[in-house]
């Protein structure tokens, strides 16, 4: 969903449908695939919806992780259905299938002592204080509207991705799996050894560098909105970065060089996956993935 859409689903479809027809090119070099995804503006739709229903009608609210499942269910099967036709227009057979994925966290995770993701729609001064005591929610100043508020949830750190060895294995096979939706379901074992959830969410780019790992990948690619990483992106000192080896682009973060929020989880997540073992990582837009230069490398030395 781009920034000025509505989020029609012929535009999400039209979206998906775009960044599919690049991923061919990956396919056709023999690339098996997993596909993760975000769901920052539909999971927060989805909230929103619950917020009306509850305010019009009386219908009770579902909590958090339920609707980070909507979001995945829905969004996988929209890729899944999109990634069916492309692969039917260029000739090519691959099983593709939608796993809805818990991921497990720490129920000590230090973020649920400071919630700080914003999701749903912005709230008055009044209603935030109305619902903080209803509801138990914490608020925080919306981003770009200081006098209205924001619900903030937790965004625990991702530990294990439940199920990444049937992942494995269904890859191997050479099935593409769409997987990990939104970060994932945020989840964690009790003394009972019992799972049990947590309202918040995961980010996405973490998790997939945690699945990438466990299931051996070779190669993570983050796809973005622009075509390469920049340090000081908007600024007079912006250079684009094109070749990293782990230790720079580690040096650059720590300088606070990449963009809070936006391209920084995006090199930490490149980063713990080159670190675990990963050849390499891809930091592009998917338009690049036509060209075999494409994009921003980050290894843990120079290739």
């Amino acid at each position: 969903m781009r920034s000025n859409e509505t989020g029609s689903i012929e535009q999400q479809e039209a979206n998906t449908n775009e960044t599919i027809e690049n991923l061919i090119y990956l396919v056709e070099d023999g690339y098996n695939l997993v596909i993760t995804h975000g769901n920052g503006p539909q999971v927060g739709n989805i909230v929103m919806r619950n917020d009306a229903g509850e305010q019009l009608y009386g219908i009770v609210q579902m909590p958090i992780d339920i609707c980070v499942a909507d979001s995945q269910g829905g969004i996988g099967y929209m890729i899944e259905r999109m990634l069916r036709n492309v692969l039917s227009k260029h000739g090519i057979h691959r099983n593709v299938l939608t796993v809805v994925s818990m991921v497990e966290v720490s129920a000590n995770d230090h973020s649920f002592e400071n919630p700080s993701k914003r999701i749903g729609k912005n709230y008055s001064a009044d209603e935030a204080v109305e619902l903080s005591k209803l509801k138990g929610w914490v608020f925080k100043p919306s981003v770009k509207d200081s006098n209205s508020f924001r619900r903030v949830v937790p965004s625990p750190k991702p530990v294990n991705v439940l199920n990444s060895a049937l992942i494995k294995e269904l890859v191997n096979a050479g099935n593409i799996v769409i997987t990990v939706g939104g970060g994932g379901i945020p989840v964690y074992y009790d003394d009972q050894n019992n799972l049990r959830t947590v309202d918040g969410v995961i980010d996405k780019d973490l998790a997939s560098s945690v699945l990438a790992t466990q299931i051996g990948a070779d190669e993570l690619y983050i796809l973005t909105d622009v075509p390469f990483i920049f340090k000081d992106f908007g600024l007079s000192t912006q250079e684009k970065l094109e070749f990293l080896d782990y230790a720079d682009a580690l040096k650059y973060l720590e300088a606070g060089a990449f963009g809070e929020g936006s391209m920084e989880p995006k090199i930490r997540a490149a980063l713990n996956f080159v670190e675990k073992g990963g050849r390499k990582s891809v930091i592009t837009e998917a338009k690049k993935l036509e060209d075999r230069s494409f994009g921003s490398k980050i290894t843990m030395n120079y290739e």
